[in-house]
């Protein structure tokens, strides 16, 4: 499904336009955007939690030349999806 997929979805169910639509998706992902920046968390009922982890910095290994490297250390966006949607997938 691509985003002009949804649009067309969440103009459909919520009865407005396209438009609308595509605006409020949009402001969505922004605050999302937005919240998990300043390391916040994010639980929407019956979806999941969005949230930010910290990744340590870490030996790794080149795997052309075979020589180790520094990966730094890094903050990565999380999902945990909740039991609803899990059990939604589920049937």
């Amino acid at each position: 499904m691509t985003k002009a997929d949804l649009v067309s979805l969440i103009a459909e169910k919520a009865g407005i336009s396209k438009k609308a639509a595509g605006i409020a998706l949009d402001a969505v992902v922004a605050a999302v955007h937005g919240m998990l920046k300043k390391g916040d968390k994010i639980r929407i009922a019956d979806l999941g939690t969005f949230s930010v982890v910290k990744r340590k910095a870490r030996q790794g290994v080149n795997p052309r030349t075979g020589k180790p490297i520094k990966i730094p250390a890094t903050k990565a966006p999380k999902f945990s999806a909740a039991k609803a949607l899990k059990d939604s997938v589920k049937k």
